[in-house]
């Protein structure tokens, strides 16, 4: 009998998701994903089967990755400090060879190779794959290869998305002189998703959203318009490195992306539930 019960609840869920499949069906939704979900390969495990199972159902998945733990740490491997400034990595030449190497390589790879393995296909790319992210340094005195994107062309992503594969993109660029930077992944994100014409962007954190008080979890905001975000970082209520995370879900609501959502990357399935309910779990930008 519990069966039964389990199977009709099972059926329910799937006539109630209905809606939600059809509103995205064929659109094209950018995942930024980092912080610990990366890290925890329980986390990992069900993000990827949320970009398979909406990929299978026709919806069409970018996952744009950042990776600063795993670089700190081949950095630290190496004998070699991570240095930041305002929340940006430090990168010299040295700095930058390894970011590519680790970002756009072990990385991308090992995401690539996750999702292959539960029954997904995807294909990995970074900014320098069809000159698809033309960046210029940021300020090379005190930052060095940290790259202000200045151009993105999404037609490698256009093409692998055309052949039914999950394009997986690394957030390195290049310039006309053939230097490699490190571009921050949020960012990367929110002009891809704009470039793109996204339906959505979400943002996985380590956070529930925007809270209203950061030390009470059931103080989240789940809608702001973008039009009340100064004010909301003159209260303090944005703050930190909440701040540049708010700004990146600006520009891509300000470049066509319909909606914005920061979710909370340690809550197992966020993508799905945020996606396929009426009550959501983070913080939506409009």
């Amino acid at each position: 009998m519990s069966t039964k019960m389990d199977n009709a609840q099972r059926a329910e869920v799937l006539v109630h998701a209905l809606p939600y499949i059809q509103k995205y069906a064929g659109k094209i939704i950018v995942v930024k994903y980092g912080g610990n979900a990366m890290l925890s390969e329980e986390l990992k495990n069900a993000v990827m089967n949320d970009i398979v199972l909406l990929s299978l159902i026709g919806i069409k998945v970018v996952l744009v990755h950042g990776g600063g733990p795993e670089i700190s740490a081949t950095l630290k491997a190496m004998g070699k400090e991570s240095v930041f400034m305002d929340g940006l990595r430090v990168t010299d030449a040295e700095t930058a060879d390894v970011v590519q190497m680790v970002l756009a390589g072990k990385i991308n790879k090992s995401l690539v190779n996750h999702i292959g393995s539960i029954g997904g296909k995807a294909m990995g790319l970074c900014g320098l794959d069809g000159h698809m992210i033309q960046a210029e340094a940021m300020d090379m005195q005190e930052l060095g290869y940290v790259g202000a994107i200045n151009r993105v062309d999404p037609q490698p992503i256009l093409d692998v998305l055309a052949m039914g594969y999950i394009p997986v993109v690394a957030t390195v660029g290049y310039d006309d002189q053939g230097n490699v930077y490190n571009i921050n992944a949020d960012t990367a994100a929110a002009r891809l998703a704009g470039v793109l014409k996204a339906e959505s962007l979400i943002s996985m954190t380590d956070i529930a959203g925007i809270l209203r008080d950061k030390d009470d979890p059931s103080s989240l905001i789940p809608r702001i318009h973008v039009s009340d975000v100064s004010a909301l970082m003159h209260e303090g209520v944005i703050s930190g490195g909440m701040i540049p995370k708010a700004e990146c879900c600006i520009e891509a609501i300000r470049r066509g992306v319909k909606k914005v959502f920061i979710l909370d990357g340690r809550i197992p399935h966020a993508i799905l539930m945020e996606i396929f309910t009426d009550e959501g779990i983070g913080t939506m930008f409009v």
